[in-house]
Formats: structure tokens, sequence, C-alpha cells
């Protein structure tokens, strides 16, 4: 899939250590996703060098498109700073194209500052880069009707308060709410009909919509919100050319292969997780860890976690010890991006493996191995920039600790060490609203005591 890729590095390996005037692409942002991200960091730089030449002609496009690229590195390595260039060369071009008084030019800017601001909030965990998006996506609607500026705008927008109401909305309300994707999807494919770029665009508007039928069906259990999901991945990529759109393709089929695993976790089918795990891997072959170093990661944590489901459906340990070495791959990748909250999430989901896996083989030294590694995790962790992850960690270590006791028959301050992690998680999940979480808490708390009652009787 990445062969023409590769032909392009190869072709300019020789120049690599000087930059070409306008870059590989020469301002085509279809060709990004031919590159790997070494090459992409070096098409970021020859983008700005363009942009800032004294005698570059249409200097807000060129601003444009260097903040094009910037994002796009920012996307598959997590670079918090190449983000911060792309929202510059944004602001910056918008801020030139409205001293034109170009109007479409400015659109376009806009949207881009706001896609700049929910990569932001993606990645990093800050949802008032939300809100940021939010204004900048209204802004562009107010005064613009059409072109590609409109439809990018709405979805966004949709993206947006989607998430925003991804922990309340019924099934029925999701089937009202999906369907306004619609119009601006269908807006995207008339333009991709005669702007190559734009086919990008509408698969990830698509993604976006299966991403959020993903998340609203893992949380009610709702197989056939599932089944939306992974049709819609699948649509979005039936619609690419693998060979010119690799890496959207390939997060299609990533996509695709999650909706699968948490369709078989929801409905308790062992048969359906198998194949939600099939796919992932497959996907992966489809992936390379130097084009994408992010999206890599990502699938390897969705494998995991696909895995770890199934050794739960199944109480096979193998499959946890599977999960663990998908997780330890991606580590390799986060542990360049330590303030990733994905990083976090990864290590938290390793102990919990590793907790299971030392249940059901007995194996003490795998339980210290776990409990070791939560407590560096911990540390790491920030309270007051990452609440719910600190407090997600606190949660699962309060498991490890119970494990330890179920696994030893005694307890030798274990229980008060969870029940104290439990205390201090629930007061985060009641803080922010989280009722599921504090129900999990809340259980184990009442575990605890009941087994507490069980040994003195």
């Amino acid at each position: 899939m990445f062969e023409l890729g590769r032909e392009l590095k190869r072709f300019f390996a020789a120049d690599r250590g000087k930059s070409p005037a306008d870059g590989l692409t020469g301002g085509d942002t279809s060709l990004l996703e031919l590159l790997d991200s070494q090459l992409l960091a070096q098409e970021a730089k020859a983008a700005d060098v363009a942009a800032g030449r004294i005698s570059a002609k249409d200097k807000p496009r060129r601003r444009l498109e260097a903040a094009i690229v910037w994002r796009e590195v920012a996307r598959r390595t997590g670079d918090p700073v190449a983000l911060r260039k792309a929202a510059a060369g944004a602001e910056t071009a918008a801020a030139g194209f409205e001293a034109a008084h170009r109007r479409d030019g400015w659109a376009r800017a806009r949207c881009e500052q706001a896609f700049c601001a929910l990569l932001g909030a993606e990645i990093f965990g800050d949802p008032g880069l939300n809100a940021a998006a939010e204004i900048a996506f209204k802004d562009v609607r107010a005064h613009v009707k059409g072109g590609l500026s409109a439809p990018l705008a709405d979805v966004g927008l949709l993206a947006i308060e989607g998430r925003r109401d991804l922990d309340h909305m019924d099934a029925e309300r999701v089937g009202a709410f999906i369907a306004r994707f619609n119009l601006p999807i269908a807006a995207l494919d008339g333009i991709a009909k005669r702007v190559t770029a734009a086919r990008a665009l509408a698969a990830e508007a698509r993604l976006i919509r299966a991403d959020l039928l993903a998340g609203w069906g893992a949380r009610l259990k709702d197989g056939d919100l599932l089944d939306m999901a992974a049709r819609e991945a699948s649509t979005a990529g039936d619609r690419l050319d693998s060979a010119y759109e690799p890496l959207t393709w390939a997060r299609a089929r990533i996509a695709h292969g999650q909706a699968l695993a948490l369709r078989g976790e929801a409905v308790g089918d062992v048969d359906a997780l198998a194949a939600g795990a099939g796919a992932l891997a497959l996907a992966l072959d489809s992936l390379t860890r130097e084009h994408s170093p992010l999206d890599w990661a990502r699938t390897q944590i969705a494998l995991a976690q696909a895995l770890q489901a199934l050794g739960e459906a199944s109480n096979d340990s193998r499959a946890f010890d599977h999960a663990v070495s998908c997780y330890d791959r991606a580590v390799l990748v986060l542990k360049e991006t330590p303030t990733l909250p994905l990083r976090g999430a990864a290590a938290v989901s390793r102990a919990v493996c590793l907790a299971r896996t030392a249940e059901l083989t007995g194996d003490a030294a795998v339980l210290d191995a776990a409990e070791a590694a939560m407590k560096i995790e911990l540390v790491a962790l920030s309270p007051r920039r990452d609440p719910v992850g600190w407090a997600l960690a606190q949660l699962h270590l309060a498991r490890l600790y119970e494990a330890r006791m179920g696994m030893t028959g005694k307890d030798r301050g274990e229980r008060g060490a969870a029940l104290m992690a439990l205390d201090a998680a629930l007061d985060v999940f009641a803080e922010h609203g989280l009722r599921s979480l504090s129900v999990l808490a809340n259980d184990a708390i009442d575990r605890l005591h009941d087994q507490h009652e069980r040994s003195r009787g």
C-alpha cells in the first residue's frame, strides 16, 4: 500500500540535506499521505520556508498550506510544538485572507484553526479547546453558505456536539443526531468529484460519525449502533484509493475492526470479538510505525483492548499475555510523548492485564510487576492536569490490591490502601459527573467491606 510513498522516499533521499524550495508536494495536500513522518516533517519545514520567502506570491495561501502540513505532523506524532505551529500558521493565514477580503480563503483558514483545536482536545485531553473550535466553526457558518468550508464547519460542529453528549443520548436520539451528518457528507462527496483532496475529507467526516456511533454503541451496549459504526467505517474505506490515500484508508480499516470488537464485547459474542481482533491485526499490516507513529500506537492499543476483552470472555491467560505485548509496543511510541493521556490509559490497562494474568495463573511475581508499574504511572500523572486519568489509575491500583488479597488470602494493609485509593477516585468521578465510573468505585468499596465482614465472621 505504501509502495508509492517508498518510491518518493528513495527518489528524494539524495536531497534530504537540502529541502526543496516548495517541498516534495508543491502544496498539493492530497500527496501528504504518501510521505512517512520524517518526510512529512521535512515537508512542513519547507512549506514554512516557502511561506516566509519575500518573493512568495499569495502568502496567506502559503501559510494555510504550511498549517495543514504541520497539523498532519501533530496528528501522526502527537508533537505539541507542531500543533502550535499549525494553529499559528492558520491564524496568520486567516488574517491575511481577511485583509485581502478573500472570504473563501478566510473561511478555510478558520476551519483549519478549529481543526487544530479539535485535534488538541482529542490527543492532549483538553476539553477547553473544543470551545475554541466551536467558536471558529460558528464564525465560518455565520459568513459562508457554500464551498468546502461550509460542510467542514458543519461536520466539526456535529463532532463537538456529539462528543459533548456522548454520555447522555439514548438510542433514539442517536439515530436522529447521526442523520444530521448526511447533508455535509453529501456536500463533501460532491466536491470530491472535482477536488481530489476533498475525498479524504469526506472519508474523515464518515470516520467521525463512525467513532461517535461506536462510542454510543459501547456505552449503551447496543449491537445495532455498533453494526452501523462498522458499516460507516467500511463505506469510508471503500470510497478511497489505498494507493493514493493509504493513511485514511488504514484509519478506516482500524475503525471497522474496533467497531467489530466493541460489538462482540457488547453482546457477549466471543467469535465476534475474535473477528474484531483479527480485523485490527490485519489493519496493522497496512500501517507502519514510521509512516504514522501515533496511529500505529493507537491501533496497538485497540488490538490490546480487543484481546483483553477476549481474555475476560474466555478466561484465557494467553489473550492477556498478547494484550500486554501490544501495550508494550504502543509504549515504544508513547514514551516519546509522555504528556499524552493515551500513554497513561495504556499503562493502566497493561497493569490490569497483568493482574488478570496473575489471577488466572496464580503467579504473584506478575502481580508485583503490575503494582510497581501502576505506582510509577501514578507518580507521572498529575491530579490537577488530568484528574480523571489520575482517578482511573487509583481505581486500577485498588483492583491490584484486591487481586493480591484474593491470591494470598491475607490482608497485609492492602485493604486499607485500596479503600484510600477508591475514596480518592470516587471524589474525582463525582466531581466530574462520571456516574458509571462512580458505580464501579462504589461496587469495589462494597466488595471490600463485604470481604472484611466475611473474614471477621
